[in-house]
């Protein structure tokens, strides 16, 4: 097995409404495609933002890029790139320029002839000298994906690159990604609600659930665990035991004391 980019145990963290995140392991490989899924409120969100160095751990430890986070936080985001669908540009700027503002911040000399064939790689070299005002989500996105991809990172974190996307754009951001990973070297880490994407685009997934691990293995490997056909019913059953632990505590918290 070659060495962990991402080395995470023991990961627990509280807030107010109770345990979001419960003793998680997650361990992600130098050129793996990795997916983290659960449904809502399983504290995939919560563990990737620990992971990544921006939420602290009450319990457990982070390696990322063998760099223990939070100290030498720094050091590994140097190494790692960040992109999800909800995150803004820069709305005064044109993509070119925004591009070469995040460049720089890498300390990357001469980025022009990189940030013109991270465009060119995801199907919108066209849009480099467009306003960030001038375009739609599905560019935004790509754009972002572009801006996370430009220092050649060794682990890229996508948080729900293709929501929202249309199938056209989802099979570039998709084949793009995987071209991307296999020339480069570079492991994966992604989340995301659209199950055949993960299905064709990842090699293992780790599904959590109630901020647990709850399956960890290839796509066959968890769909078998759980006698479902493929991912969509993973999902689905684990989202219906959540609505069903949910009405119980709901229930019990209602019941008059005897």
């Amino acid at each position: 097995m070659s060495s962990a980019v991402l080395d995470a145990h023991g990961l627990v963290k509280d807030y107010k409404r109770g345990r979001a995140v419960d003793g998680i392991d997650l361990a992600v490989h130098e050129g793996e495609r990795v997916g983290l899924l659960g449904p809502n409120g399983a504290g995939k969100t919560t563990t990737l933002l620990m992971c990544l160095g921006v939420v602290r751990p009450d319990a457990g430890q982070v390696r990322l890029v063998g760099e223990l986070l939070p100290r030498h936080r720094t050091t590994a985001m140097q190494q790692v790139g960040f992109a999800a669908g909800y995150l803004p540009l820069a709305e005064r700027m044109r993509v070119g320029e925004y591009l070469r503002l995040f460049a720089g911040m890498y300390g990357m000399r001469n980025s022009a002839p990189l940030i013109t064939a991270g465009l060119e790689h995801f199907g919108i070299g066209h849009l480099e000298s467009a306003m960030s005002t001038e375009l739609s989500s599905g560019q935004r996105t790509l754009v972002g994906i572009v801006k996370a991809t430009l220092h050649r990172p060794r682990l890229l974190v996508l948080d729900e690159p293709t929501a929202s996307l249309d199938p056209d754009v989802s099979l570039r951001v998709r084949t793009g990604l995987q071209e991307l990973c296999e020339s480069s070297g570079a492991a994966l880490l992604v989340t995301s609600h659209n199950m055949t994407e993960v299905e064709r685009l990842c090699e293992r997934v780790i599904f959590v659930s109630a901020g647990r691990v709850v399956a960890n293995g290839t796509v066959e490997e968890v769909q078998d665990q759980f006698g479902r056909a493929d991912l969509e019913g993973v999902f689905l059953h684990l989202a219906e035991e959540r609505d069903r632990l949910r009405d119980e505590a709901t229930h019990e918290e209602g019941r008059p004391v005897s």
